[in-house]
């Protein structure tokens, strides 16, 4: 069980040996100022499997030699390259493996892998995501969404098909996970045209969740609908007053003040 820390706010103020720890995979992350700190070149070295085995020896060197070139770059983009650098050695054979490891973002790692498998249905792909989507990490959690944004935005309305079961998931991860990757402007990220020009497109992953208990779900439909608001807020009063009349709770109310704070 990980012993639970304050992470320092700045770089320069993390402990030397936590962040050779972290460098190492041996412990995770907890803030941003962490994951930005992460020699990625270093945690690859230590984190891949079989890097002596002469079937992998050298596309491993390379790769880490490529992620030495990339230390400039940010950090969402020094995740994007190690996925892709990871499935060019491996394929999707390393998924279990790296689902497997202590470092959250080296688990981070396997929703770039799954973004890059060819020919695979928005349902396949967001299966095998799933486990990401619940880590108890929450960088890994942001790291998945992000990375199967694209995926998700390029067949939104499948995509919302497939979410909709993970509505009423027992987790609030999941259920956060199914209006965090679908917002319409979202943030780090690319717009989703079809959502900010109909929303209503999103009322099948919105409507179970209006009146959900975890604040955690609640900050994220309440996100959705700012975002909605920027484009159609004609529509988003119209749900909100809609749900106050259906459902009235203090859930509800807190969605719909925090959903309107931009009108």
């Amino acid at each position: 069980m990980q012993v639970k820390r304050k992470g320092a706010r700045r770089i320069v103020d993390i402990p030397p040996d936590i962040l050779e720890q972290i460098n190492r995979g041996e412990i995770e992350t907890v803030n941003l100022t962490e994951c930005l700190a992460l020699d990625f070149a270093k945690l690859m070295s230590y984190a891949l499997p079989d890097i002596n085995n002469p079937a992998y020896g050298m596309c491993i060197e390379d790769a880490i030699a490529q992620m030495k070139a990339a230390s400039e770059l940010g950090w969402m983009n020094r995740t994007r390259l190690a996925s892709k650098l990871i499935y060019e050695c491996f394929g999707a054979s390393i998924i279990d493996t790296l689902l497997a490891h202590t470092s959250d973002n080296v688990r981070g790692w396997v929703s770039g892998v799954v973004a890059l498998i060819p020919n695979l249905s928005i349902e396949e792909r967001l299966n095998l995501i799933k486990p990401l989507a619940d880590d108890p990490n929450s960088g890994t959690r942001e790291t998945v969404w992000l990375l199967m944004r694209e995926h998700i935005a390029n067949d939104i309305e499948q995509s919302i098909q497939a979410l909709i079961p993970w509505t009423v998931s027992d987790s609030e991860n999941i259920r956060r996970f199914s209006t965090e990757s679908t917002r319409p402007r979202g943030v780090w990220c690319s717009h989703i045209p079809k959502l900010k020009e109909s929303p209503e497109l999103g009322l099948p992953l919105l409507e179970p969740l209006k009146s959900d208990s975890a604040r955690y779900v609640q900050n994220s439909v309440a996100n959705w609908l700012n975002d909605a608001a920027k484009s159609q807020p004609d529509w988003v009063v119209n749900l909100t007053n809609r749900w106050l009349d259906e459902s009235n709770t203090k859930e509800t109310r807190y969605i719909v003040k925090r959903g309107k704070r931009s009108l």
